[in-house]
């Protein structure tokens, strides 16, 4: 289901600070963040793949596009929808800015069980927010300046994990103003966080509220049906103002939880 929260163009030192958490099945088989190339024009990508759709869940550019999704909570799926983890993979291999991008996939956004998208070109100061799981239709809205999060409703949703993370996160960087703690540290204080929200205070999506109640903690570590469902992955991703680009990922694998880190130049950081 996932969850996210960021600081955008409004830290001293950063276009941007991202934290993620990917939950999902551990029996799907997944590849850790890398450099990998989805189509045949030889255009890179870094981020998570997912095996059985092929698209991810979050990734970056060489050249600062951005983008990362999370699922909309509901209490069924639409059978034969597309694969969501696409929506992604698209933005960052084409030519289309986030608006231009957003616009092109409101047309199709029925085709999609519930999303929300976060769609970034971090050279150039843009961040748009789609989902087509809000009011009459695909909603398209650029975001502003500050801190966001993004769970499993629309942007900036006051859940209890939600406000949980937002304000951990305002406290994290009010004592670390210059964001030089290495990104393992800032995702270990924050991303592993598994305490649950009260039971009353849950939201009311349509799901079975004891289902609703295990989703409720920044970390997830549960069980559904015949399976073991939770927090796969937890990364950070860093962009400084000079345009150096560093991106942690903890992912689990085989039981065991292993490290990534990965640093780029971005191209003509402007």
């Amino acid at each position: 289901m996932c969850i996210a929260a960021w600081a955008w163009q409004c830290h001293p030192t950063h276009r941007l600070l991202l934290l993620f958490n990917r939950d999902e099945y551990h029996s799907r088989p997944t590849q850790p963040a890398q450099w990998w190339t989805p189509g045949e024009d030889g255009r890179e990508i870094l981020g998570g793949k997912d095996e059985l759709g092929g698209g991810t869940w979050m990734g970056c550019t060489r050249d600062g596009k951005l983008a990362f999704l999370t699922n909309v909570r509901e209490p069924s799926l639409m059978a034969g929808a597309k694969t969501r983890g696409d929506l992604p993979v698209r933005f960052l291999q084409g030519s289309h800015g986030p608006l231009e991008y957003a616009a092109e996939i409101a047309k199709e956004a029925d085709r999609y069980n519930g999303f929300n998208l976060i769609l970034a070109d971090v050279n150039s100061g843009t961040m748009v927010y789609i989902s087509n799981r809000l009011g009459c239709g695909p909603v398209i809205q650029t975001v502003a300046p500050g801190l966001h999060v993004l769970s499993n409703a629309a942007l900036d949703s006051p859940w209890p994990k939600a406000l949980r993370l937002e304000e951990s996160f305002k406290r994290y960087l009010a004592t670390h103003e210059d964001a030089g703690a290495p990104l393992k540290q800032m995702v270990e204080e924050l991303m592993m966080d598994a305490v649950k929200a009260e039971k009353s205070m849950v939201p009311d999506t349509g799901v079975d509220p004891e289902w609703e109640y295990k989703l409720s903690s920044i970390f997830i570590d549960t069980a559904k049906g015949q399976g073991r469902y939770g927090t796969r992955s937890m990364a950070a991703l860093a962009a400084k103002l000079d345009g150096e680009v560093t991106f942690y990922e903890r992912y689990l694998e085989d039981s065991l939880w292993k490290e990534n880190l990965i640093q780029f130049q971005m191209e003509n950081a402007q």
